[in-house]
């Protein structure tokens, strides 16, 4: 637990947190939207992947039904070839008449056979044609996810060293300062898209929401006697002379 500390140190304390955590800030705004980009490209080809494996196993049970009724027709012909074979030797009408009913169960057979392969053509006609276009539009996001990742991998490369040396200032001066105010501080912070939840008085106003500051709560800032928000945002408000002030007492005692 931090030691108790004077306002005006409290207010130090949390105004160069507030300086670190925005410079982390300006290497998120830096990578933009490119992790969230990342992530959902990587999302929307898994789905694509899981579909065009689905697509394509329809495809190929279309293939095997065509194959087999193929085989089918390929069978019944065969048959029809020696029940015509047989005709030729029918030594009375009930071996006739048998023999011609299976020369016409065959024969249904194979436009029954036609049949099923002219509708599973046309049913893999159309889903190799969804199958290609889904193909083609996975790829299209591979190369994409492919770009986006080369970008990101540039601007990590190039933030990781400082971006990994922000955190820790940012951790290190989070132990100076008491939960309670973390607590507000944090809370501030992310209700506001900038990140900013310390800001200094700039030209009279408030350096957050930009509202004028009155005179007499500006001598009570630049006091630093009691830590004071902005009435309109609730954003904790500093002068701007604050830690100009403990650079110039630091290089004194240097």
């Amino acid at each position: 637990m931090a030691s108790e500390k004077t306002v005006e140190e409290k207010l130090r304390n949390l105004y160069r947190l507030q300086q670190i955590d925005s410079e982390i800030s300006q290497i998120e705004v830096l990578k933009g939207e490119l992790p969230i980009e990342v992530s959902d490209l990587e999302d929307e080809i898994a789905g694509l992947e899981t579909r065009v494996g689905r697509l394509q196993e329809t495809v190929d049970d279309l293939e095997h039904e065509i194959s087999k009724h193929n085989a089918n027709i390929k069978e019944a012909e065969a048959l029809i070839e020696r029940y015509q074979t047989q005709l030729d030797n029918v030594k009375n009408n009930r071996e006739f008449d048998a023999l011609t009913k299976e020369l016409e169960l065959q024969k249904l057979e194979i436009q029954l056979s036609e049949k099923k392969i002219g509708q599973a053509q046309k049913e893999m006609e159309a889903k190799s044609e969804t199958l290609n276009a889904t193909q083609e539009r996975m790829d299209k996001k591979q190369k994409e996810l492919e770009t986006k990742k080369v970008e990101l991998e540039k601007i990590i490369v190039k933030t990781e060293k400082e971006e990994d040396k922000l955190r820790k200032q940012s951790e290190k001066a989070r132990k100076n300062i008491e939960d309670r105010l973390i607590k507000a501080y944090d809370k501030i912070r992310t209700s506001y898209r900038n990140g900013l939840a310390v800001v200094t008085v700039e030209r009279d106003s408030c350096g957050g929401c930009f509202n004028k500051i009155p005179p007499q709560v500006q001598l009570e800032i630049s006091m630093r006697k009691k830590i004071i928000v902005c009435e309109h945002c609730g954003r904790i408000l500093v002068d701007d002379y604050i830690m100009e002030e403990k650079k110039i007492e630091e290089q004194q005692e240097a």
